[in-house]
């Protein structure tokens, strides 16, 4: 019997290396690089097992690179969340967005609320975007609402506090690099990990469609015997 993939994450990694491999400025990389995610956004929500798709867009760690970039990043952000409205309301694509946003610009973090509750009805996919998330920080951030509660401090408690209840089944790294930075670090304790040396402006919904049916005949056995 095969796997069925029910979520999915992607650190999408390469996009400054694809430009700069073009003699072009590290932003014409992003920009491409959100053209994928507009691509790989509308295989999943057409994938009759894909129900989730979570996105590595911008992480705390990125804020230590250079300002004009950081900059150019939240400004495509903006653009982005703009022009994809019409695509997530016409295939029923909710949007969420995970991480600590209130060091966000007002104006972008009035955009995702906006974006969010305009598509809350929608059921065909939930696409994520991870913004100023590290797993690091979610567990902290769920740890210390659980502390202020009155719940028992255990795994079930905890996991129902965090940005992200759904466990990960597939996780993807492209751009060549074999390691989770700081990426959904609980949820993907028993997710199939699946690396790629192809940069994220040149990743294809063929290649994801090729890494999926290699997840589906994985024998995956959670620790136990099967």
């Amino acid at each position: 019997m095969k796997n069925k993939v029910n979520h999915i994450a992607i650190i999408m990694d390469g996009n400054g290396r694809w430009a700069q491999n073009q003699g072009l400025k590290r932003s014409k990389g992003h920009e491409k690089g959100a053209e994928v995610v507009r691509e790989v956004t509308k295989y999943c929500a057409s994938h009759k097992d894909i129900n989730f798709l979570t996105l590595y867009a911008f992480s705390t760690e990125n804020w230590k690179r250079p300002k004009i970039e950081v900059d150019f990043l939240i400004k495509l952000l903006q653009v982005y969340l703009k022009k994809e409205l019409a695509l997530y309301l016409e295939n029923d694509i909710k949007f969420k967005a995970i991480g600590d946003l209130s060091r966000f610009p007002n104006s972008l973090q009035d955009l995702i609320i906006k974006t969010q509750k305009k598509t809350e009805h929608c059921k065909a996919l939930t696409h994520t975007l991870a913004l100023n998330y590290g797993s690091h920080d979610e567990i902290n951030r769920a740890l210390k609402s659980l502390n202020e509660s009155d719940l028992e401090l255990n795994i079930e408690n905890i996991q129902a506090k965090l940005d992200i209840k759904e466990n990960v089944d597939l996780f993807i790294r492209t751009g060549g690099d074999h390691r989770l930075s700081n990426f959904l670090l609980w949820q993907s304790s028993y997710a199939e990990l699946f690396f790629t040396d192809t940069l994220w402006p040149d990743f294809t919904t063929q290649e994801l469609e090729k890494i999926i049916e290699k997840f589906t005949t994985i024998e995956r056995r959670f620790g136990g015997l099967k």
